[in-house]
Formats: structure tokens, sequence, C-alpha cells
């Protein structure tokens, strides 16, 4: 007999723990396979589900409080109805009665024990389904959120409910986020192996809805200009620690980003506090700052850090090297591509390289005065020539390049925030920067308990009252 003829002799009062008692009781005595296993691992699964939410449902009811008034933060708030409400657990949608109170002389909000007790998050999600489904949405559109939960068969959010959820989620992680943001930190220990830690600033840009695109399309047109670069697009800003061991090799990674703002100030507010809180722990490791030639990125990192190596990522280097030697022989000449191996290698091996590279672009300029592009170079490396020791830093095994807060660019921002035909909010943006950094940088477990506990509060009986259950 399948499974599905067994629950429809089950009767329809019948719990769904004693439902699934039951067809796991049939299949065990059963001797043979099921004719589609598919089919039967579909209904054993919402049987479970079923029994889940049960379970579940009743575990919930019972933070409810049914009395004349309850006190919350000092405040008495007197009973006003009774109802069922909907809630999306991690097992599918659950209704629970439940029992509201409101201060009736002043227009507040009614409050929900059950919720206030149990710890709902934003009135709808059980804490485990809040959690899946702000981890999902950090990964995933909505959209591919809403597919994907469906198919798994447990909880049903609809795309609108997952779009909601990490704003709603981020906006209160951002009314602490600097508390949070400590006790995380105060919870890691410093590598015991590491020596050296490497501090990098990067930016990426974002399309934003609000980024003014037909305003500045508008403004370039009236001055008889072609609107060069992507109108309506503002940099976020990334940016990491990372620990290396003694020979060089990276033990870990902490990736921050945030949405556009002015000078980054929020990213480097938080990025500071990364830095100082390793060096009070280990003041003894190595501090290496890694960025390309970006001038506001320099700025902060030699004036609003502690001193440390500064060191100009080398594969940017290279790449106003070849700029230079392609303006001299032609980018793509057998004499290009020779002179810039050549070149590479001296930079980045020998102990005075960098003043090798400066003497030899010189050499050209003097040669073909009139290209900007070596002019240009010789200006770049003159400039950032403290910042450029490479062989010296290779033989203290320190990184030389900025490839880690590269990376974190491509997958805390372009993987997720730049697929065809999307635009951000700055609230909604940032709601998916803040989950995806937590999640990558290993800190998201530890901290969504930081997060969900802000939904429970205490609530109190006056004295003398007595919660209806407790005669039960």
């Amino acid at each position: 007999m399948q499974g599905s003829q067994i629950c429809e002799q089950l009767s329809t009062d019948e719990s769904a723990m004693a439902r699934l008692q039951h067809f796991v009781a049939q299949r065990q005595a059963a001797r043979g396979p099921v004719r589609d296993l598919e089919a039967f691992e579909q209904e054993l699964h919402a049987l479970f589900a079923a029994a889940e939410r049960e379970a579940l449902g009743q575990e919930l009811a019972r933070f409810d409080v049914d009395v004349p008034a309850i006190e919350v933060e000092g405040k008495t708030y007197r009973r006003v109805l009774r109802c069922e409400q909907s809630y999306v657990s991690a097992a599918g949608p659950l209704r629970v009665e439940r029992t509201l109170y409101a201060q009736r002389q002043e227009e507040e909000r009614s409050l929900c024990p059950l919720e206030l007790q149990a710890g709902v998050v934003e009135g709808h999600w059980t804490p485990l389904a809040a959690k899946q489904a702000t981890w999902v949405v950090a990964h995933l559109t909505p959209q591919e959120g809403e597919e994907l939960f469906a198919m798994l068969g447990n909880m049903i959010p609809s795309k609108s409910s997952l779009d909601r959820l990490p704003k709603q989620l981020s906006a209160r992680w951002e009314q602490q986020r600097q508390q949070f943001e400590t006790v995380l930190r105060r919870q890691e220990a410093v590598p015991e192996q590491a020596a050296t830690l490497a501090v990098s600033l990067d930016g990426v840009m974002v399309a934003m809805k609000d980024g003014g695109r037909a305003e500045k399309r508008a403004c370039a047109a009236a001055r008889g200009q072609h609107m060069r670069g992507p109108a309506g697009h503002q940099e976020a800003g990334c940016a990491t620690i990372s620990y290396y061991d003694k020979d060089g090799e990276r033990l870990c990674t902490r990736r921050m980003a945030r949405m556009p703002q002015g000078n980054k100030h929020t990213l480097k507010e938080l990025l500071t506090a990364e830095v100082t809180a390793a060096l009070t722990a280990r003041p003894e490791l190595c501090l290496v700052k890694l960025a390309d030639g970006a001038p506001d990125n320099w700025s902060y990192l030699t004036n609003e850090l502690p001193p440390g190596q500064e060191v100009v990522d080398f594969y940017h280097a290279a790449e106003h090297l070849h700029a230079a030697l392609g303006a001299a022989y032609g980018e793509t000449s057998p004499a290009c591509k020779a002179q810039f191996e050549k070149l590479r290698r001296v930079l980045r091996d020998d102990p005075r390289g960098v003043d090798k590279v400066i003497r030899s672009l010189r050499h050209l300029h003097n040669r073909y005065p009139r290209r900007k592009k070596i002019s240009a170079a010789v200006t770049y490396f003159r400039h950032r020539r403290h910042q450029m020791r490479y062989a010296q830093a290779q033989a203290h095994n320190l990184p030389i390049g900025s490839g880690v807060v590269e990376a974190a660019c491509k997958t805390l921002v372009t993987q997720r925030m730049k697929r065809s035909g999307m635009r951000w909010r700055h609230a909604g943006g940032q709601a998916i920067l803040t989950f995806r950094a937590l999640l990558q940088s290993d800190r998201f477990d530890r901290a969504w308990p930081l997060l969900s506990g802000t939904y429970r509060r205490e609530v109190k009986l006056p004295h003398k009252v007595i919660a209806l259950s407790d005669w039960r």
C-alpha cells in the first residue's frame, strides 16, 4: 500500500505526529519497496514537516499570556484581543492563538507577549526561519530564494517577504552596529601563528536607483558633451584585514563592505576599529598596508592607521608599466612584451627594482616626450617609490598584492549586486552587504544571536495577577 493511500485512511482529526507514526509503522511492516521512491520521499518529508509544525505550534503557544494586564519595561498594558495569527517557521506556516495588549490612553502599537517572549522576528518569522531566509537572500535574489524554498518543501515565504526581511534586519543591526561589532571582535582571538596583519581598502561601482543617472546625462547633453562612464553608478567600499603566518601563508580574512558614502567614512571607521583591536591584542604583529594607487585610500591608510609597511599593489604597478611600454613600442609588439617581462621581474625581485624601472621609463620619455602615458608612468613610479620595495617585502614573507580585497569586491558586491538590470537603493544594498560580509568573515552564526536577541523582551505580570495557563 502506498503512503498516499495510508494517509487517506487516517482520520483528519488525528494529530500530525500520529499520522507520521502510522505511516512509518506501515512502511516498516511492508515487505517490498515503494513503487516510486521520489513520491515516497516527498510524502515522508511532508509528514515530518507537519509533525514538526504541530510540535512547534504547541511550543510557541506556551509563550502566550492570557491575563487582564501585563507589564513590559515598566509600562502596563491591558488585554484588548485574543485571535489567531500566522507565523513563518522553518517547517512551514503555523497558526497560533495569541493575546494582544495595548495602552488604551496612548496611541501605541499593541504588544503580543507570545512574540516578545519567543523572539518572533518582525512579527511573522520564527528565529530559525528568519535566520535561514536571511542566509538565502544574502546569496540569492528574492525570486531565486522563493523558488528554492518551494522546492525544498518546508517554509514557503513569498518573494516580497524575502525582499523586506533583510532590510528590516539591517536597519535594526545599524542601530546597534558598533556595539555588535565590538562583541564579535571580543569573541575572536588573533590566530596564534599570525605574524603579519595586512590591511586593504578598495571600491567597486554599483548601479543606484537614486544615482541621478538621467540628470547626469541631461547635464552632459546640455553642455554639448558625451557622457563617459557609468552614469548613475556610485562606488561601494570594500575593506579586508588578513592574518599571515611567518612563512607568508594567509590564515584568515575579515571582510567589510559599505554602500556608497562620502569619503567612505563608515567603512574607514570600521576598518580602524578592526585594526586597533588586532594590534591591541597582538602589538608585535607586522602591519602591512596594501592598496592600488588611489590617493584617497592612501591618505587614510597612511594618516589614520598606525605606522606600518606600505605596499602599492604590485599588479597595479605592473599595469602602469605595461601602459608606458605599450605607448613606446606598441601594446601587442614583441618588443613591448619582452621589455615588459624583463622590467616586471626587475621591479618585483631586484632590491633596487623601482629605481631601475624609473630610469628605463625616463629614457623612454626622453625618446618619446609627447607620449603622455610614459610621462604619467614616470610620475606614478616616482611618487610611489617608497611603496614599491617588493624584493624587501618578499624577503620577509610579506604580501605584495591587494588581490584579497579585490576578491572581496567581486564576491561581496559584484556577484550578488551587479547582475543584469540590477539597481539599488542604499538601504537595500547595505542589507545585502552587511550579511554577506558577516558570512564571508565566518561571523554570521555568532552575529545572529545578537540581532535576533533584540526581538526578545521580558513580560511581567502585575502584582496578584495569575496567568490562566497556571491554573490548567
